[in-house]
């Protein structure tokens, strides 16, 4: 007897695919709202995956790698894959990062069947689809007019964990603890192995940070062993930071930047010059340390102590981090003229 998956009352038997919507709480106008869910099953058991995006709303790049998972047709050899596009429904249609209650949904996990309305849509997610699940991959991006570096944030310390970072294939891997509240943390509870994927920037499309986060989910299902191993590119083996900072603006006014997202740059180096609106120069914004920057923020306004550049530091590593990066871009922008899945 084959035993099935069942997720929102529904049953998903071995080597079926069906798509559902989960209930969460309605609109004030009486419009049901639903997350939508993607469920592939292969015929042999296997590790049940899911990947999710737009737990944060306006974090849209998530949205189309998931998209375009499900157009390339993925054929699992074992296991079940679970793709949820988006989490925070409510977000995405206010073009918003928060939850109409004005939280943030990443800091309201485990969720509460009677709790708040973001406590209920985290509590739905995390049973309904997390406590089913062996590994996940968590889909971010920026803040908004902020942009992050293709990389990995996990728990390093863990091998199996590790062992999946590096197998997603991007330059950068960031030993993160988990945050009080946040999926990663109810999901590891859960007994799950989670990556989170961090690259581009809130409400807009980034063809790098997308086809590298197709690539990266595909590798991982490889190294899982639930779908057939890919060959044929040339392996990026990351680096893993440690520790990382913000830079903040020293003082507010008009920014004219020097530093770019990927960079690496000594300590001491000038980041950025501060203006006045006259052109008059108030302040210049240097690096502490030596490091990598994988994000930074994006609007040439800065008010004193709003973050501006994200730094990893990698030690001695830090050229061969570079060397990756570059490869990693020359694998990949030469197919963002032509957007396949």
């Amino acid at each position: 007897m084959k035993t099935p998956l069942t997720i929102g009352g529904v049953d998903i038997l071995p080597g079926e695919q069906r798509q559902l919507e989960l209930p969460v709480a309605r609109l004030y106008t009486d419009t049901e709202v639903s997350m939508p869910v993607h469920i592939i099953r292969a015929k042999k058991d296997g590790p049940i995956i899911f990947v999710s995006a737009a737990v944060h709303g306006d974090e849209l790049n998530g949205i189309e790698i998931i998209r375009r998972l499900i157009q390339s047709q993925v054929k699992l050899t074992r296991g079940t894959l679970i793709l949820v596009p988006m989490v925070n429904v409510y977000g995405v249609l206010n073009q918003s990062r928060y939850m109409p209650d004005r939280r943030d949904l990443n800091r309201c996990f485990p969720g509460s069947q009677k709790g708040s309305l973001a406590g209920r849509v985290a509590y739905t997610f995390l049973n309904s689809i997390v406590a089913h699940c062996d590994y996940g991959i968590d889909l971010h991006t920026g803040a908004i007019h902020r942009s992050n570096l293709p990389q990995i944030r996990a728990n390093l310390d863990d091998a199996d964990t590790l062992s999946l970072a590096q197998a997603f294939g991007v330059p950068v891997l960031l030993n993160a603890n988990v945050r009080d509240g946040s999926l990663r943390e109810s999901a590891v509870n859960k007994g799950a192995r989670v990556l989170l994927y961090e690259a581009g920037e809130a409400l807009r499309f980034d063809e790098l940070s997308i086809q590298t986060g197709v690539r990266g989910i595909k590798n991982v299902l490889s190294a899982l062993g639930v779908i057939r191993k890919r060959t044929g590119r040339k392996k990026i083996e990351p680096f893993v930071a440690n520790k990382s900072d913000w830079t903040r603006a020293s003082a507010s006014g008009f920014v004219c930047e020097y530093a770019k997202l990927g960079a690496y740059v000594e300590k001491g180096e000038v980041l950025a010059d501060i203006n006045s609106p006259l052109g008059e120069l108030i302040q210049q914004v240097t690096s502490t340390r030596a490091g990598i920057i994988i994000g930074k923020q994006n609007i040439p306004l800065v008010l004193e102590g709003d973050a501006m550049f994200h730094i990893a530091y990698f030690g001695d590593s830090a050229d061969e981090v570079i060397e990756h990066i570059e490869i990693m871009t020359d694998q990949i922008m030469p197919l963002s003229n032509s957007i396949q899945p």
